[in-house]
């Protein structure tokens, strides 16, 4: 593979994660009514909240990686704004520390 190969699958699988948020997004503003849109401001409208939800949520799928592409699609979407992504990203951060201490201890422990 050259240099030049390697430069095309960059810029080729940038132009698909690409095209794959535009989907998401489309989708997401088809899908999401009313009710996901007040859903998602009462579970973030306060950061500290919005911490605890996606630490919490991380916690529950995983996979803060999954969470943090779902809180881009939704802001994308325009059914989340920016300090309430801030905050559930932050959260899905701290969910997956958190796990990772959990499992390292019960690992330690046995």
């Amino acid at each position: 593979m050259t240099a030049l190969d390697t430069v095309f699958y960059v810029i080729g699988g940038l132009g698909l994660f690409l095209f794959g948020m535009r989907v998401l997004s489309d989708g997401l503003k088809r899908v999401a009514g009313d009710r996901l849109r007040r859903l998602l401001h009462m579970l973030t409208k306060h950061v500290v909240i919005g911490v605890l939800v996606g630490a919490a949520f991380t916690g529950i799928i995983q996979a803060s990686g999954a969470t943090t592409v779902m809180v881009v699609g939704f802001v994308n979407a325009g059914l989340m704004n920016l300090k309430q992504a801030i905050g559930v990203i932050m959260g899905a951060n701290i969910g997956t520390t958190v796990t990772a201490w959990i499992v390292s201890g019960v690992a330690h422990c046995a």
